[in-house]
């Protein structure tokens, strides 16, 4: 990902947060062709020195097909994102995009049985936890998730390369990006999340 230098981030713990919270991702591979798969991606902290990424896909998709240990992927996250307009500065510019993301370059280890179980199980529990009546893996019954688990490809994807890019008008003086804030402010989720994330840059 080109990520110019003004925007390029090293900040880890920004990487953790943006991957935790936009866990719906983009899965890219390129061997014999492009192949690109939505698919929920959780982050393997058990070892916070080796930190991976959990994911899976079904057995049936064309990507699960050619995947093997040692294949080369890329894990695309898109996090808070919202336009912004040229009409906000107090001078003639171009209109842009603001956005927090995170590329992820890694090698595939294939899951075996039990890696899988315990992937589907944390992932099943990360969001039914906070639903009114939750139905963890455990409550479906074995024969059922052992007969569903076989529909699924699962894999860990250790990481080669992170990129983390946020861009939240750096390059603007005070009075224009006070006042990209104040139009943010006025948008959908995503606008304010950027506004947001655009005041913490102050603190």
């Amino acid at each position: 990902m080109y990520i110019p230098k003004l925007y390029k981030s090293e900040d880890l713990t920004l990487m953790k947060d943006l991957i935790r919270q936009n866990a719906f991702a983009l899965l890219i591979s390129s061997e014999e062709k492009i192949r690109a798969t939505h698919s929920m991606m959780i982050l393997n902290e058990d070892d916070p020195e080796n930190i991976y990424i959990e994911t899976h896909v079904s057995r049936a998709n064309p990507q699960a097909k050619i995947l093997k240990n040692g294949s080369e992927v890329l894990c695309d996250f898109l996090g808070a994102h919202a336009y912004i307009s040229s009409s906000w500065y107090d001078h003639i510019n171009v209109s842009t995009w603001n956005y927090e993301a995170v590329q992820v370059y890694g090698k595939v280890e294939l899951m075996n049985h039990d890696e899988l179980y315990r992937h589907l199980d944390k992932l099943t529990t990360k969001y039914e936890k906070k639903q009114q009546c939750p139905v963890m893996l455990n409550d479906m019954g074995k024969a059922f998730a052992e007969k569903e688990m076989q529909g699924a490809f699962g894999m860990k994807i250790i990481p080669t390369e992170i990129f983390i890019a946020q861009k939240l008008s750096q390059n603007r003086k005070e009075n224009d990006f006070r006042n990209i804030i104040d139009h943010l402010k006025q948008g959908d989720e995503n606008a304010k999340l950027v506004a947001e994330k655009m005041n913490r840059l102050q603190e």
